[in-house]
């Protein structure tokens, strides 16, 4: 006569096992916010364009860095200069020469975020997108979210052993949900703000007033445990 594997997943009468899932989600407030940056140039000839748009993307990082610690992380993201050829006519001629680079700031500090905002909006030939919120990837939020998820994965599973008038008796297994179908984090959602490219910067612009978007932070985890044979 066989007897059933120990490792079965069911496992046997006399080690009962009990397949739980816990879940926590939390609502906090963000730790950093992102603003993207856009600047563009054009001109009739390719270096007239390039020049105009270094010095734009210059006046860009002077502003930025002079917020000093405030700023987190600067990066440029990319950077092109592109001919534009005319729509009449034949042949590849070209009819002027646009730039644009690409920048992303992470802040912080958000008592300098709205000011930042409001001044980079006013640079020539300067686009402004975002806030995106976020919280950095050490969090403690993470951490917190992960051990409620546990919690509430043994408290569930010993509700279910004591309405058998049982106890659990070990532990077998605990697993982050998915993690053996890992997908990648969605890219998160844009704030509000979004700024058309300025033309000048007039004086005395008030700081734009920026609410912080609370963060969901999820965890769920899958467990499983033996318990004691139940009187059934």
């Amino acid at each position: 006569m066989t007897h059933p594997s120990p490792h079965l997943p069911y496992g046997t009468p006399e080690a009962p096992r009990i397949a739980v899932r816990g879940e926590a989600v939390l609502d906090v407030d963000p730790e950093i916010a992102r603003l993207g940056v856009t600047v563009i140039a054009r001109g009739t000839d390719r270096r007239s364009a390039l020049e105009d748009l270094t010095r734009r993307n210059a006046a860009v990082l002077d502003l930025v860095k002079s917020y000093g610690d405030a700023v987190e992380q600067l990066e440029t993201g990319s950077f092109s200069v592109s001919p534009e050829l005319g729509k009449h006519g034949r042949g590849e001629r070209v009819r002027a020469y646009q730039g644009q680079v690409r920048l992303t700031a992470e802040l912080g500090d958000f008592t300098a975020l709205g000011e930042l905002a409001s001044r980079l909006a006013t640079l020539e030939l300067t686009r402004v997108d975002g806030p995106w919120w976020g919280l950095r990837p050490t969090s403690p939020a993470y951490a917190k979210a992960r051990r409620r998820a546990v919690e509430q994965a043994v408290e569930r599973a010993r509700e279910y052993a004591a309405a058998l008038g049982s106890d659990l008796v070990a532990l077998l297994e605990l697993a982050d949900e998915g993690a053996e179908d890992a997908r990648p984090y969605p890219a998160p959602a844009p704030g509000m703000m979004r700024s058309a490219y300025g033309a000048g910067a007039p004086e005395g612009i008030p700081p734009l007033d920026l609410e912080p978007q609370r963060q969901t932070v999820r965890a769920a985890v899958l467990a499983r445990f033996t318990m004691a044979p139940p009187a059934l």
